[in-house]
């Protein structure tokens, strides 16, 4: 039975949904609390039960919503600050003296776990509207701020965008180590799978490769086959990378302007898992330790181009060319070098070509990197072989 590895995801931000869970409770008993005691200086003193009450109820009854991210929706979010600015609104209606004495509001610092979780839901963006609202309403309800309601509504602004952007960042680090752990389980599994292969198939290629030469005939053709194989399947699985199903014999140069896709998916697509197919034992693949990546469309275009490439050698180089693939990861572009030890391009053949209607280079090779943003440049010395390099800008592959 195969062991499957699982990888245990963290939720760094768990713990704040928490907090804020604990935070709105308190705060709502302390606003509770701070009217009973000064409930003499209310010249409306049932405007303040009112909306306490209110507040004491929608505290208990909203507690599953700040449990954790899906809970606490956006219509939630809305609802949870209209509570807070009404609030704070409803002061000088409560208490006249409020507009000139600087006292607490209806929801006193409650008001704060609103824009907490703004800034714990969505990051410091959605932190700065919700305190932008806040701060709205404090100004509005003192009629004439003084120095210290500037100071309490900024600490409220900075703090929250502070603590909704340290929550972006944690968010950042746990999509980075979610993915480094299935990297590492990823390599645990191909490395048990490199031994049994080891164990079994190579073992089983080079039996039939010695077997086949020593019998000579058919025998030693489907030993050379074997070999091609065994030296193919070698290299993926050193490499790493998974192949997907293409045709042609073994050891021949797999091309073709099709090339291979990783379908439809959106999300950035590994172009060394699209050029590990062409390897083989004529074909030596070079390519970075980590995984380069590109928007699907630009990593296909990218393979088929390579595929166009090495179709060129097959056809031209002659059957004993080899032919070598090497992988670049610059932070601003992907280089990928296509170089074959053939007899190379005679001056003007690429031009003659292109006259004759055969536009293999021109098309299939430097079209698609035009249409990538990029560029493609061919370097041919007759009797030194071929090099074909291919650069995609990665902003203009993206887009």
């Amino acid at each position: 039975m195969v062991k499957r590895e699982r990888v245990v995801r963290m939720s760094v931000e768990q713990p704040l949904w928490r907090a804020l869970t604990g935070y709105r409770v308190l705060t709502a008993v302390y606003a509770i609390f701070l009217f009973v005691f000064d409930r003499d200086k209310f010249e409306r003193p049932w405007v303040a039960i009112v909306f306490l009450a209110f507040l004491a109820v929608w505290t208990a009854a909203t507690l599953p919503r700040v449990a954790n991210a899906a809970s606490c929706t956006k219509r939630f979010l809305g609802a949870d600050l209209t509570v807070a600015v009404v609030g704070i609104l409803l002061t000088p209606l409560a208490d006249e003296q409020a507009q000139q004495v600087d006292g607490p509001t209806l929801p006193t610092i409650w008001a704060a776990g609103s824009v907490l979780a703004f800034a714990i839901k969505g990051g410091w963006r959605w932190a700065a509207l919700a305190s932008t609202f806040v701060a709205a309403a404090n100004l509005v309800e003192r009629a004439h701020p003084s120095r210290d309601t500037f100071h309490n509504v900024l600490l409220v602004w900075i703090a929250s965008i502070a603590i909704g952007y340290i929550v972006e960042v944690a968010r950042a680090s746990e999509r980075i180590l979610a993915r480094a752990l299935e990297i590492e389980a990823a390599t645990r599994e191909r490395e048990r799978l490199a031994r049994d292969i080891h164990d079994s198939v190579l073992q089983v290629l080079a039996m039939v490769q010695r077997r086949g030469t020593a019998l000579g005939g058919e025998a030693a053709e489907l030993g050379r086959m074997a070999g091609e194989q065994e030296v193919a399947l070698r290299t993926l699985v050193s490499s790493g990378l998974v192949p997907t199903a293409r045709g042609g014999a073994a050891g021949a140069y797999p091309g073709g302007a099709a090339g291979p896709g990783p379908g439809d998916a959106r999300e950035p697509c590994d172009l060394r898992s699209l050029l590990a197919p062409y390897t083989g034992s004529k074909v030596t693949f070079a390519e970075p330790g980590a995984p380069v990546l590109l928007a699907p469309a630009a990593a296909r275009e990218l393979a088929a181009a390579v595929g166009a490439a090495l179709d060129n050698v097959g056809r031209h180089a002659g059957a004993d060319a080899r032919a070598w693939i090497l992988v670049e990861d610059d932070p601003d572009e992907v280089i990928v070098t296509v170089r074959d030890d053939g007899p190379g391009i005679p001056e003007g053949r690429l031009a003659q070509a292109e006259g004759e209607g055969r536009l293999g280079v021109a098309l299939s090779i430097r079209g698609r990197l035009r249409d990538l943003g990029g560029t493609a440049e061919l370097i041919s010395v007759p009797g030194q072989g071929t090099e074909v390099e291919l650069r995609v800008p990665r902003g203009k592959a993206e887009r």
